[in-house]
């Protein structure tokens, strides 16, 4: 008599389970599909004077535009070997124009070789 009560339980229990889940599905549908990460805050070096000058002149010199695809779209200036790598901060020779696209690939990139300890 007691297994038969415990499978009674487990029952109930089963479809008591099944109505939450039920009901937490059109909530779940409302949930945002992905968590996004915190908005970039600039180093205060990407701030000053001196880099905003040196990104102008280098913008007028090679034209305001990805030297990778040509985008004229939100050309970025960005530093060929990062900042965290070693890289020169105000060199021009170590400063590419990127749209955002191959921005936020490059970054990417480097960042994974940083954590795969490449760099």
């Amino acid at each position: 008599m007691a297994n038969a009560t415990a499978r009674s339980d487990a029952g109930l229990f089963h479809v008591w389970i099944m109505a939450k889940l039920t009901n937490l599905k059109p909530m779940l549908g409302r949930a945002p599909s992905r968590v996004r990460s915190m908005p970039k805050i600039a180093a205060s070096f990407y701030k000053s004077p001196e880099w905003r000058k040196l990104v102008a002149s280098i913008k007028r010199e090679r034209g305001c535009k990805c030297e990778r695809c040509g985008s004229t779209q939100r050309v970025i200036a960005d530093h060929i070997i990062e900042l965290k790598d070693g890289g020169a901060p105000l060199d021009r020779s170590n400063i590419e124009l990127l749209c955002h696209a191959h921005h936020q690939q490059k970054t990417s990139q480097a960042r994974g070789a940083r954590a795969a300890g490449l760099t």
